[in-house]
């Protein structure tokens, strides 16, 4: 079991309270401004990109990402990637076994689904250590849960590394796993870091187009040369290659705002974008 590690701070460690927090996220002005509608989609999202601070800060602008995976159905499971923000663990980390607990509930690791992806790739090695701590993946579920309850399965991959080539490998295995089965890859991410509103708007532009332009590699390359505080541009990257190689076609910007939109203030923000991927 890996029991959460932020709720109370990133969100409320209160069943009754989170629930609120988490429809205070669907109506707040930088929101999708109604709670989300459950429908049999055809399923056509493939993947998301979705920011992970404190529900008061980016999760209006997450709503967005979910509510439209609230329209286009339920897929049976959903890969979690983010970055490693501890330090602890292995490069590329996964969990194959066990459950994870939010105040919502338990969710099941998806153990057929993360061993194949584990067995395509050299780089991923099993590692419960850098999952302990990191709060990229644990602030999706309940957003998931409180749409799908317990009815999907989990995968959680955390990336120390970043480059290109680990990239592009974890894309690959999980594309490889993924076949002829129903999962949504969700890339765990926040865009620049401590820099004022204009400056971070303008840098984060340039990321978001790599990403529209479905340029995983790209992605990567402008993020270095430009000097993007991106935290989780490996795992948006191989969010990219897997979707690109599970039929997606497209990539549509929901929302952007920053940390100064939502809470202030504007000299000091971090940019959070939500991000469908499609078929």
């Amino acid at each position: 079991m890996r029991p959460p590690a932020v709720a109370g701070q990133f969100y409320s460690g209160n069943r009754h309270e989170l629930l609120r927090q988490i429809e205070w996220c669907y109506t707040h002005p930088h929101g999708p401004g109604v709670l989300p509608s459950i429908r049999d989609g055809d399923r056509r999202l493939v993947g998301l990109v979705s920011p992970h601070a404190g529900y008061m800060y980016s999760g209006p602008v997450a709503a967005h990402g979910f509510a439209r995976m609230a329209k286009d159905g339920r897929p049976s499971s959903v890969v979690l990637i983010g970055p490693n923000h501890s330090g602890v663990g292995s490069g590329v980390s996964i969990m194959t076994s066990g459950k994870w607990r939010t105040p919502l509930g338990e969710i099941q690791i998806d153990r057929s689904l993360s061993e194949a992806i584990r067995r395509s790739s050299g780089v991923i090695d099993v590692d419960e250590t850098a999952h302990f701590y990191e709060h990229s993946l644990e602030v999706q579920l309940p957003f998931l849960q409180h749409l799908f309850d317990a009815k999907f399965k989990l995968v959680p991959i955390c990336m120390m590394l970043q480059d290109v080539r680990t990239s592009l490998e974890v894309g690959d295995a999980i594309a490889e796993a993924s076949d002829g089965k129903d999962v949504v890859v969700i890339a765990s991410t926040d865009f620049t870091h401590y820099e004022p509103r204009d400056s971070a708007a303008k840098k984060d532009r340039k990321a978001i187009e790599r990403i529209l332009a479905l340029d995983a590699e790209g992605l990567i390359r402008t993020v270095d040369s430009e000097g993007i505080t991106m935290c989780g541009y490996g795992p948006v990257s191989a969010m990219l290659r897997a979707g690109i190689k599970m039929g997606a076609k497209k990539a549509e910007l929901l929302k952007y705002a920053t940390s100064g939109d939502t809470a202030g203030p504007m000299s000091e923000v971090v940019g959070y974008a939500s991000i469908v991927v499609s078929r």
